[in-house]
């Protein structure tokens, strides 16, 4: 290969950081949108009649669409154009969103919630994509993902503020609207300064029966999480989803072993690096979005918070992932081995969660939920900003929407498996506290309030105990699977529109 040949690759788009601006808009509207609508939920619930029973669907329609059909969205942003997959995304979400803001019942926002959950599916593995292959210089691409993973990981606690806000000072139906000029301003701008990088689609057939394993593969995975959490891990359909899951996403692997042009070609999977970074994030997740559910109902039931002063106690998180992923992530990332961030990253995330274990019904917010947040932001923060971008880092441009949509795929799991287990374990930790102390239970009046509150706290400190034992796991996975060196030279994926497996190999990328 010529010395031309070898750099062509690398030319950086003129247009980058304009592009940057629209993505993370676009980023920032899909993960709060997570968690935006669970202030809003009791409100939306009274004012449409939905059932006790059917509310957790506001919820479980977005995380099943969303979930399920990831793989989906990313593998038609690598043959369809991830601009084209970009917009059309925006707008659909855009549109979802309206129609859930002008719900009239139960049916109506259900499906806005499904259809939000598929376009959101669509557009976040392009989002990710178009990073990967707009960055090609090593430090510019630290910085871009950067800003990409603060915005990941804080999103969610950003969804906590405006929620709050929205709900508590006009109405929860524009949790809804305000998604709408987000997307908006997204797509009109990515429309104008994106460029479609060349050669980068995937122009093989798509795989009909991977898309159908690997969807009702995890839809059932995730429905079945979702499930246990209300209805216990022995519920009859409980069993059955998961039983379901197992076989459809065993089905789904044998699959793609043995077709020619599959939906997720293995060797996305199974490179050790990027294995690690799915599997040490997913297990991340599960931890923070447990906490979320925890600090929320701790801060609201125990401490008597508005909604509004809960979403603001919820700052110094994002304060500390804002930090750790674009002063000492994006600062270090070009300098270490991305393995020497993420490990002691999830690490730092696992002492303030530590920390956390300590809650008391007086615990003080400044002296010890402060503290914690800023450790865990910061943790995470500094762990996210290289996972994001190892997570697409050599792979073959017409696989970097399919491999972006693994990163999804796993937070979006990672984050059902979390609530329901954590919230399962919180669940049986309370009930076994309130077994103990039955008769001032029963004694009422403000000594009976009392156990009520200190059962609560009891279950959230079990449950986050569990939380910091899984944040210790994710850093040793890191430490161990993840073994590339510093980031040096080429770009975030291999050159070349190839399609078989050697196409990763094309363009070293990684310095060892």
């Amino acid at each position: 290969m010529s010395k031309t040949a070898a750099t062509a690759p690398l030319a950086a788009d003129p247009s980058r950081w304009k592009a940057l601006v629209f993505i993370a808009l676009a980023q920032l509207m899909v993960v709060l949108d997570a968690t935006i609508v669970n202030i809003a939920l009791p409100s939306a619930q009274t004012d449409l009649g939905i059932s006790d029973g059917n509310r957790q669907w506001v919820i479980t329609a977005y995380a099943l669409a969303f979930g399920g059909l990831l793989l989906f969205g990313g593998r038609i942003a690598d043959k369809w154009g991830r601009k084209n997959a970009f917009v059309v995304g925006l707008i659909g979400f855009a549109l979802a969103s309206a129609l859930g803001g002008a719900a009239n019942g139960e049916a109506m926002m259900l499906g806005a919630r499904a259809l939000q959950g598929a376009f959101g599916a669509l557009l976040a593995p392009a989002a990710l994509s178009l990073l990967a292959v707009m960055f090609t210089d090593a430090k510019e691409r630290a910085k871009a993902f950067g800003i990409y993973g603060a915005i990941a990981g804080g999103g969610g606690a950003v969804g906590l503020i405006l929620g709050g806000f929205l709900t508590e000072y006009l109405n929860w139906r524009w949790t809804f609207f305000v998604n709408i000029p987000f997307a908006i301003v997204a797509a009109v701008g990515a429309w104008m300064v994106i460029r479609e990088p060349a050669g980068g689609r995937n122009r093989a057939p798509l795989d009909i029966p991977g898309v159908i394993l690997s969807t009702t593969g995890l839809v059932a995975l995730v429905y079945g999480f979702t499930r246990a959490e209300s209805a216990g891990w022995s519920d009859a359909l409980t069993v059955t989803m998961f039983v379901a899951s197992v076989v459809l996403l065993a089905a789904f692997v044998l699959v793609e072993s043995k077709v020619k042009s599959p939906l997720l070609p293995l060797r996305v999977l199974l490179e050790r690096n990027r294995g690690g970074v799915y599997l040490s994030l997913g297990l991340a997740v599960i931890a923070m979005f447990g906490l979320f559910l925890f600090l929320t109902y701790y801060l609201q039931v125990v401490k008597g918070f508005s909604p509004v002063k809960t979403g603001f106690a919820f700052l110094p998180m994002i304060a500390g992932m804002i930090t750790g992923s674009t002063q000492i992530g994006a600062r270090l990332m070009t300098r270490v081995a991305p393995r020497l961030l993420m490990g002691p990253g999830f690490l730092l995330a696992a002492v303030g969660m530590l920390l956390l274990t300590q809650l008391e019904v007086g615990s003080s917010y400044p002296a010890l939920i402060l503290p914690a947040q800023l450790l865990l932001g910061l943790g995470m923060g500094t762990a996210f900003m290289p996972a994001m971008s190892l997570a697409t880092h050599g792979v073959n441009p017409a696989d970097a929407g399919v491999a972006s949509a693994m990163v999804n795929t796993s937070q979006q799991v990672g984050g059902a498996i979390g609530t329901a287990l954590l919230n399962t374990i919180a669940a049986s930790a309370t009930t076994a506290y309130l077994t103990d102390h039955a008769a001032e239970a029963a004694a009422g009046g403000p000594a009976g309030q009392l156990i009520q509150a200190q059962a609560m706290v009891e279950g959230y400190a079990s449950a986050i105990w569990w939380a910091v034992g899984i944040l210790a796991a994710s850093s040793a996975i890191a430490l161990t699977l993840i073994n590339t060196g510093r980031p040096n030279v080429g770009g975030p994926v291999a050159s070349g529109a190839g399609e078989g497996a050697d196409a990763e190999l094309k363009v070293p990328v990684i310095a060892h």
